[in-house]
């Protein structure tokens, strides 16, 4: 059985997909930028600020299906350049001390609304 997850703590999509679906104990976060879900836009400035609004809006996703970012097994990074990659380690080793999950980083050219970064994300909440 497919169940939607949304919080109003995460943008709101902007195309034809869920922020989050979750099938049995798998949570799977669709893609996200770095868009404040209070505006609606994306942030500007520094980019460890952009990669903080991608995180925090992971963190929504994964805690309104229940879970914490603990229970992220899997995540992937698209970046626009991928000499930001210390300045997205940096923030992203905050948000995930202990454990942290698999991963990939990938430079890719073009990003929706011509974001610097976007991150999916896999969730196992038992």
């Amino acid at each position: 059985m497919k169940e939607v997850v949304y919080t109003g703590k995460a943008p709101k999509p902007v195309g034809p997909y869920s922020q989050g679906v979750k099938v049995g104990n798998f949570l799977f976060i669709s893609g996200q930028i770095p868009i404040d879900p209070t505006t609606g836009k994306l942030v500007d400035g520094a980019f460890e600020d952009k990669v903080r609004r991608v995180l925090e809006n992971i963190k929504a996703i994964v805690e309104a299906a229940g879970g914490t970012l603990d229970n992220v097994v899997k995540v992937t990074v698209y970046l626009k350049d991928i000499s930001k990659f210390q300045e997205f380690n940096k923030v992203y080793s905050e948000y995930f001390r202990e454990k942290p999950p698999a991963r990939v980083v990938i430079e890719v050219p073009n990003l929706p609304l011509n974001a610097d970064i976007e991150v999916e994300a896999i969730a196992y909440i038992p």
